[in-house]
């Protein structure tokens, strides 16, 4: 369920939106409001908002400087600004702040909706941005965008790590598969990759770590077999040194990004 927060100190308009979400919404979201972007601050201090619907001239705390304050947040909310004909000004320099639209007084429902259902439809795709962001390693990213430019050697070296993170996998052993010296094979592979052999080969685990925690349910423990570490304590050890959290709390993490709270 998708949190909508309206910001008017207007209690009319106020109502009038909150009413007119609330029927278009037929509970599908959670519809709030707030009389002030003080109040609205407080109350988003404890909760989440995914969409903001806000004025842009209020006492105290305008809607400008709530829209700064907005982007401060940990998971920021897509905003909508409502002003009137003479504001427009206000409402032209709130797009730079990276307001998704802004509507006009008095509102027109359907606008209004139509607004809304935009506004939530980018909040979406900016979590599945997010959560990409989080599960890509772009280490791993920036060798995989060189890779056409690999020696046969190192393709072949990339493959069989791949087909292998279960197990105990060495560059002495690779080497030995490819029929080439470990000390050239080590010097190749870290002047094509950039990155040392153990280096890719923890961070291409730590890589189908992130996936498995994503899109599983599989105990750390089990996870951790998986991509080649014998204990859980060593497995979650690299993956704090390397994610600066723990398995388990970046499952939550990706876990809740687009949820209530």
């Amino acid at each position: 369920m998708k949190t909508i927060l309206i910001v008017d100190d207007e209690p009319r308009t106020r109502e009038g939106v909150r009413k007119t979400l609330e029927a278009w919404s037929s509970g599908r979201c959670r519809i709030t409001t707030a009389a002030s972007g003080v109040e609205a601050l407080q109350w988003l201090q404890e909760q989440v908002a995914h969409l903001v619907v806000t004025d842009i001239r209020m006492p105290e705390i305008g809607g400008l400087e709530l829209i700064e304050r907005l982007h401060e947040l940990e998971h920021p909310p897509v905003i909508i600004v409502i002003s009137g004909y003479s504001e427009f000004d206000y409402a032209r320099k709130a797009l730079q702040y990276g307001v998704v639209d802004y509507l006009l007084k008095p509102l027109d429902k359907r606008k209004l909706v139509a607004a809304v259902e935009s506004a939530l439809e980018r909040g979406d795709k900016l979590e599945r941005i997010e959560r990409m962001e989080k599960l890509v390693d772009p280490k791993l990213l920036e060798a995989a965008q060189q890779d056409k430019g690999y020696s046969i050697q190192v393709q072949e070296a990339l493959k069989y790590v791949d087909l292998h993170l279960q197990d105990s996998v060495s560059l002495k052993e690779v080497a030995e598969v490819l029929h080439l010296n470990s000390s050239y094979f080590s010097v190749l592979f870290k002047e094509q990759t950039g990155l040392t052999f153990s280096e890719y080969m923890t961070r291409r685990r730590v890589q189908r770590a992130k996936e498995l925690l994503a899109g599983t349910a599989l105990p750390v423990s089990e996870i951790a077999e998986k991509v080649g570490y014998q204990t859980s304590k060593y497995f979650v050890k690299v993956f704090r040194d390397l994610e600066e959290v723990s398995p388990s709390q970046y499952r939550q993490s990706v876990s809740d990004s687009g949820e209530e709270i």
